[in-house]
């Protein structure tokens, strides 16, 4: 490690803060160490020959320091800490609303665990920021050059540990009083970075500095502590001050942390990448400058400034995983969630820079082209002398000496606050008067003088306006502290422009300009679509189709029309909020060139994963019929599906399965003139491997009958098929033969089978159920029978007479006393395991049982008259309506005697 250079600027400072340590510690050694390690780093990175200028994130005072810093030095180059690879799509933000953040995104990983997918990187870039200040002046300067030296992205997960996790930021959330809504999720679960993190990571020192502070939330100690009384100070003062927070939080921080030993590699990676830059170029180190954290410019790695003798770092080689790079919008709210931050602050640090601007006569820099409010700032300048280097002096002792210069309290400022906070609650609800902005405006002075301070702050005028106005309930969607967040500069959301945008993105809003709406608008706007007299329209609705097929539930959504198979609408009405939705249209960029290349992809990905499925490659091969009208794809993936049934071992989708594969069927039997390859060989399939896993799911406990039902409804309703696809009935036969199930419900289901094969005749099927209903043991059981049956109408649909008819017997034979208790098991047996079938029973009964009052008294019921069969099985005549119709029109049954060789006359039936 080098040694702390010898300047004797700090000599003074020095043996004050020994003396002090000796005289309030009980040993001098620790305390005293630390107090003069602090100047040490203070005198170190003041004496590197590369200026160092210390930043915070987000900080108003620090893109203050750093645009009159740049306006003075005009330095050639600038490394600024930022993932070197963000480096070409920076050009990009010219193009911009801020706040936007940077994103590196990678969906197919090599080198990393598998579940971390997909990986993202976001480093967002505010307006009231010294990297943007910088980036801003090296973009529009000529001649100025601008390096990233912070370790890549992928190096950001190389050195992450591999425990099976992705890796998180570590920010620890500060407490929130309401909920941030949906533009906190803007970044989504990417991984933030971003220049300057200085908050400490010593949990007892953050809350010793908030107790004695009087504050809540750090950002609030951070802002009337540091950030004020910096926005004013002259830059020695700014840098001395930086460097020396920074080192007392990296001095007092848990030794031997994971993220204390990649910090320090940051470190060596940086002073690397600078030294190589330096080393391939003639520019001199005087006219540069190293724009980091105020946590790194106090570092103390052996690698630290442009003199050390310490050895580069090795830096390794980036793994094969192909990152792609783009910019996407961010928010207020998104950059206080993602880091940590108290709610409202980072929209009171963009107030906060107005207002600095505006007072201090600053000029800071801005972007050429670049959306959004209009800023005094110049887009680049000439080429002028660098400020002379000035000789290193104590600044230090008189900033922390010296009392805070006097703030006095603004009272119109303070006024027009409470005033507006009145009337914006009242437009939310809450019933507040002149009286209770009068108690905000006392009750903010009040806090503040409680709290040590002059002139109240936003944090003392936001509880203020909480104590007063807040009541048990809130009227609206908003609260209070909501409420001054947004009085106070309200939660700007960025956006990205057209030309910033993937190709992906343009192309969608291209296609979709035959709509005639501004897309890239956040407002929910309608979008009517009229395809029977605009037949042009029809490309845009099948875009539609896919962007809610990848996107979203509230990116497009459908209010009148359906899409499904065979069938299309004439009109559609659809809810399109795309510009809300920015971010994951511009990462579907990131997948592919056009829309309709990323389903594709999703679609293979989906049949080709570990966890493939029969019913997903099924609704895989819907979606490419619906959506991308590709044959080639349709039959590929059909042939997926057929594989993944030919090695399941699992019956739990056969419902699924059969829905879905009876749907393709007949779409492909109404759509063309023979079924495809795929389906043929999935009905045989399906057929055998049924077959096979019929006897196991019988008797199998884990199996319900709901699934054995979809077993036999596969095997009976598409037996026609099968057979005339080379497949062999006696399959179906040894497989009911070998089933022997235990389960009431699973009997019925086999009764039902052997009934359709005609293994089983009707008349002994309603002997079976008869003797159950005279058996008491059996009789609370009977419902599951009946379950059965219901679910047997599935495979077996002429048996739903039957069940109408058994139904009606037992209600008729059993008692009350047995009956009422097993009415409530009947209803939720049948509500739980076959409530799509129950319909059919339903409409069963309203053909069998009169329609009306008068026909009840002389009704008689089909089934009562039925015979008995025969000891010699051959069934008896019928009787009832059946042998009433054939008395009174015996000429047909003369004809069929006829026909049927019998002479004469045929007797009249009796």
């Amino acid at each position: 490690m080098t040694a702390p250079t010898a300047t004797g600027a700090f000599a003074a400072l020095r043996e004050q803060l020994t003396g002090a340590a000796a005289a309030f510690a009980d040993g001098p050694d620790d305390l005293a160490g630390i107090l003069s390690g602090l100047v040490d780093d203070v005198d170190r990175a003041l004496g590197e020959r590369l200026e160092i200028f210390p930043v915070c994130h987000h900080s108003p005072a620090s893109a203050l320091a750093m645009a009159r810093r740049l306006r003075q030095k005009q330095p050639r180059v600038i490394y600024l800490e930022l993932c070197e690879d963000f480096r070409p799509i920076l050009a990009e933000l010219r193009n911009c609303r801020l706040p936007v953040a940077v994103q590196a995104f990678a969906s197919e990983l090599h080198g990393f665990p598998a579940a971390w997918a997909p990986l993202s990187v976001i480093a967002p870039v505010t307006e009231a920021s010294a990297e943007y200040q910088a980036i801003a002046y090296a973009l529009e300067s000529p001649g100025v050059e601008l390096v990233l030296v912070d370790r890549s992205t992928d190096h950001v997960f190389q050195w992450s540990p591999r425990d099976g996790t992705p890796p998180a930021d570590g920010a620890a959330p500060e407490p929130t009083g309401s909920d941030p809504g949906e533009q906190a999720a803007l970044h989504g679960d990417a991984f933030g970075v971003e220049i300057g993190d200085l908050r400490p990571r010593f949990a007892e020192l953050e809350a010793h500095l908030l107790h004695h502070g009087k504050v809540r939330h750090w950002s609030e100690w951070w802002d009337s502590y540091v950030e004020r009384p910096l926005a004013v100070a002259d830059h020695d003062t700014y840098r001395q001050v930086m460097v020396l927070i920074g080192s007392l939080f990296r001095r007092l921080r848990p030794p031997g942390a994971d993220r204390t030993d990649r910090d320090e590699d940051r470190e060596r990676y940086m002073w690397t990448r600078i030294r190589q830059h330096l080393a391939t170029t003639d520019v001199d180190p005087a006219d540069c400058l190293y724009v980091c954290g105020a946590f790194h410019a106090a570092s103390r790695v052996d690698q630290f400034g442009l003199d050390s003798a310490a050895p580069d770092f090795e830096i390794t080689a980036p793994t094969a995983t192909v990152w792609q790079y783009g910019l996407i919008p961010s928010s207020h709210s998104a950059i206080e969630t993602q880091f940590g931050l108290a709610p409202g602050s980072v929209s009171i640090a963009a107030a906060t820079w107005s207002r600095a601007v505006n007072s201090s006569g600053a000029t800071p820099y801005r972007l050429g082209g670049q959306r959004g409010p209009t800023s005094r700032g110049r887009r680049g300048l000439g080429r002028s002398a660098a400020a002379p280097a000035s000789a290193i002096t104590d600044r230090l002792s008189g900033f922390l000496a010296a009392p805070p210069a006097p703030d006095g309290l603004d009272e119109p400022e303070l006024r027009s606050w409470c005033v507006d906070i009145v009337r914006l609650a009242r437009r939310n609800g809450y019933l507040a008067s002149t009286a209770d902005a009068i108690a905000v405006f006392e009750t903010s002075i009040l806090l503040a003088g409680l709290r040590n301070r002059a002139r109240p702050t936003p944090y003392d005028f936001a509880d203020a306006a909480v104590t007063c106005i807040e009541k048990d309930v809130v009227p609206g969607r908003r609260d209070v502290r909501r409420l001054c967040e947004i009085l106070l500069g309200g939660d700007r959301i960025g956006q990205v422009g057209y030309d910033a945008l993937p190709p992906l993105a343009r192309d969608v809003l291209h296609r979709l300009q035959p709509l005639g709406l501004d897309l890239e608008k956040r407002a929910v706007q309608r979008a009517l679509l009229d395809l029977q007299h605009r037949p042009e329209l029809a490309e845009c609705s099948n875009l539609l189709w896919i962007l809610r097929h990848l996107m979203p539930p509230g990116a497009v959504r459908p209010i009148m029309g359906e899409h499904r198979l065979g069938h299309r609408s004439m009109q559609e009405s659809w809810d399109l909020a795309l510009g809300r939705h920015q971010r994951a249209l511009i990462e579907l960029g990131y997948e592919g060139v056009t829309v309709e290349q990323v389903l594709e992809q999703r679609l293979r990905r989906t049949v080709h994963g570990p966890e493939a499925t029969v019913v997903g490659a099924l609704a895989a091969v819907e979606d490419a019929l619906r959506l991308l009208h590709g044959p080639r794809l349709v039959d590929e993936l059909g042939a997926r599906a057929v594989e993944l049934l030919a090695t399941e071992r699992s019956v739990d989708d056969a419902p699924e399965v059969l829905r879905r594969i009876r749907r393709l069927l007949a779409h492909h039997q109404a759509t063309t003139p023979r079924l495809p390859a795929w389906c043929e060989a999935f009905v045989t399939t399906g057929y055998a491997h049924y077959c096979t896993l019929l006897p196991t799911a019988f008797v199998d406990q884990e199996t319900g009958v709901r699934q054995v039902g979809a077993m036999l409804g596969f095997l009976v309703s598409l037996e026609s098929l099968a057979l005339s696809l080379g497949c062999d009935r006696s399959q179906l036969e040894l497989a009911l033969a070998q089933s022997h199930p235990q389960a009431p419900p699973k009997v019925a289901l086999l009764w039902a089978a052997h009934h359709h094969l005609g293994m089983l005749p009707l008349a002994e099927l309603r002997l079976r159920c008869l003797a159950l209903l005279s058996n008491p043991l059996v009789v609370p059981a009977f419902p599951q029978y009946l379950s059965g049956f219901v679910h047997a109408l599935e495979p077996v649909p002429g048996l739903a007479p039957f069940v109408v008819e058994t139904m009606s017997t037992a209600f008729a034979r059993l008692p009350d006393p047995v009956l009422l208790p097993w009415l409530p098991n009947l209803v939720t047996t049948l509500r739980e395991h076959g409530p799509e079938l129950v319909p059919l029973l339903v409409r069963e009964a309203g053909r069998t049982f009169p329609a009306t009052l008068a026909e009840l008294d002389s009704w008689v019921p089909p089934w009562s008259a039925t015979t008995r069969t025969h000891p010699q099985g051959t069934p008896g005549q019928s009787a009832g309506q059946v042998l009433a119709l054939l008395t009174d029109h015996r000429e047909p049954v003369n004809a069929v005697a006829t026909l049927l060789g019998v002479g004469g006359d045929a007797p009249p039936p009796t």
